[in-house]
């Protein structure tokens, strides 16, 4: 499949992070506009609108085993996402849709409106095991199409229904509409939420993260949803070599005084089209310490812009990651974070009785 913009010099596009449409791994070949020499000035870019559409899913939770991560088995409503963050994992997802991970995947974003039946299906099935679910483990969970197709929402209606606990990452305040439901769930310990704050700098931000909550913003919703009772955490991710790896300890203690209990970080990852996407923005944005960016990002990743192992995937190695690594242990000591780990009451999981269907008496 072609991809008309794969060799187009990069231009950033106001609200939106990648600077081009690479073309994905699977393209068998691209197309790109030459200059004849005539026009002499760079046409300006049209505005890149956002393209909802419809997947209809045929199964909803996904399952891992990845000694890394924390949970089991996920849920992602969307598949893309408008936030646009640069370093996004989950960029290279579209390529399997024919689609760029560059500015395809935040503009043209796949929404899954049966989700929330496909998930009461798996939670009725026999051979169902309750475990917690991670939302959102790909892309943002509440990002602004939420507000309008609304399908988190009803995905947390039906945990909340089976007693399904459950844990969310975001970087959204619109979680904040359903802070009565997930109030509701905490009292009965069905849901964790974390915060991502990469940045306390709001200019940073803009360029890192261009349609996502301004770091204020994500403060005060983690404190609301510590006040209302829920277990909340920070993730400070990704650390950035050179760029904002310096905030950790403000982040964290920002974070603490607004109510996380739990904190974690994650070293900068450039899996497959994130590498060349992340090397534009540099040069599109700081083009004076790319070099110096990328040079501590390969340090930490045995030479090159990324390693996959399980060991090392969010962490890194070397002296800068052993160093970050440092840091983050004596602030959350310092802070007390991390003093306990709260686990989810998976024991409450209960199937209610569909409609017309008699309740059991004992």
């Amino acid at each position: 499949m072609a991809n008309e913009d794969a060799g187009n010099p990069a231009q950033t596009h106001r609200g939106r992070g990648a600077a081009s449409n690479l073309a994905g791994r699977f393209v068998s070949h691209v197309s790109s506009r030459e200059s004849d020499g005539w026009q002499t000035e760079i046409e300006p870019l049209e505005r890149l609108l956002t393209e909802a559409i419809e997947e209809k899913a045929k199964s909803i939770i996904a399952t891992n085993r990845s000694p890394d991560l924390p949970f089991s088995q996920s849920i992602n409503p969307y598949r893309g996402c408008e936030h646009g963050c640069i370093y996004c994992y989950a960029r290279p997802a579209h390529a399997y849709m024919d689609m760029s991970p560059g500015l395809d995947f935040e503009s043209r974003i796949f929404f899954k409106p049966n989700a929330a039946a496909l998930l009461e299906q798996a939670l009725r099935k026999t051979a169902y095991r309750c475990s917690p679910i991670a939302l959102g483990s790909n892309t943002d969970p509440y990002q602004p199409l939420e507000r309008d197709k609304q399908i988190t929402r009803q995905l947390l209606e039906v945990m909340q229904r089976f007693n399904q606990p459950v844990t969310i990452v975001t970087k959204s305040q619109l979680i904040l509409r359903d802070l009565p439901l997930l109030e509701e769930m905490a009292r009965d310990n069905l849901c964790q939420v974390a915060i991502s704050v990469t940045t306390l700098s709001n200019d940073l931000k803009r360029k890192l993260e261009p349609r996502t909550a301004g770091p204020a913003a994500r403060l005060r919703t983690l404190e609301a949803l510590s006040a209302a009772g829920i277990s909340t955490a920070v993730l400070a991710a990704p650390m950035i070599p050179a760029l904002n790896d310096s905030e950790l300890e403000a982040i964290l203690k920002e974070a603490a005084n607004a109510g996380a209990t739990q904190a974690a970080y994650i070293l900068l990852r450039l899996p497959h089209e994130v590498a060349p996407l992340f090397r534009q923005w540099l040069d599109a944005h700081y083009p004076e310490r790319a070099a110096h960016v990328m040079s501590i990002v390969q340090q930490s990743r045995g030479g090159r812009d990324y390693q996959s192992d399980f060991s090392q995937r969010q962490s890194g190695t070397g002296v800068f990651a052993q160093l970050l690594r440092r840091r983050f242990e004596v602030a959350i000591r310092k802070l007390k974070l991390n003093l306990r780990r709260q686990e989810l009451d998976c024991s409450r999981f209960s199937r209610p009785p569909l409609s017309g269907e008699q309740q059991a008496l004992f």
